[in-house]
């Protein structure tokens, strides 16, 4: 098993879960919006919270500013983190607009704060574990949806990314990429801005 953890590592990259939380929620508010729009939706959080990350990153790599695709020293994550919270405005004040989005467009507000918070630490070489900042995050949004919603099948889901929560943290540890504070300051960065912000559409 402890062989296999890493692989929650990759499979729960901060990179992806802006994505897994957009299909979770176009998925259970299906009956809102055609196909057409969904596809479109989620098209443009791809480019936007994957692919330029992805690209940004090799162009870092390859300047020597970054050295691995899970950023483990806390001063090579500062242009990351900067430029992730450029691409969310981007994305909240363009594509997932209030109006049309609100729940998706709050999740989004409080990742760009947990983004900031874990910005702030980092000149401070405080170091905050994004994996667990990006899958507790999805994980309080799940539970405010399943909430919101009142879709019974949906509390299997809460239960899901709660036990991914534990995997993932198993997973850095296992990896020694963080320790056990670094773990609960990411828990906390990722849990309290979605907490904040649910209560704006809960």
């Amino acid at each position: 098993m402890k062989k296999n953890l890493p692989i929650f590592s990759y499979l729960f990259h901060p990179l992806f879960i802006s994505m897994y939380a957009s299909l979770f929620y176009l998925f259970f508010k299906g009956d809102a919006f055609v196909n057409q729009e969904k596809f479109f939706i989620l098209f443009q959080i791809l480019i936007i919270t994957v692919l330029v990350p992805m690209l940004f990153f090799l162009l870092l790599r390859s300047t020597g500013n970054v050295d691995s695709v899970m950023i483990h020293e806390t001063s090579q994550r500062k242009i990351p983190l900067v430029l992730h919270c450029f691409l969310i405005i981007l994305l909240v004040k363009r594509s997932v607009v209030i109006v049309r989005y609100p729940e998706l467009h709050f999740f989004f507000l409080g990742a760009l704060f947990s983004t900031i918070i874990a910005l702030v630490l980092s000149f401070f070489k405080i170091k905050a574990s994004l994996h667990m900042i990006a899958i507790s995050g999805l994980t309080i949004f799940a539970i405010g949806l399943s909430r919101h919603l009142q879709v019974p099948n949906m509390i299997y889901w809460v239960a899901f990314f709660i036990l991914i929560n534990g995997f993932v943290a198993s997973s850095r540890l296992e990896m020694n990429a963080h320790t056990n504070k670094e773990l609960v300051i990411g828990l906390l960065i990722g849990v309290i801005p979605q907490l904040l912000f649910v209560f704006f559409w809960l």
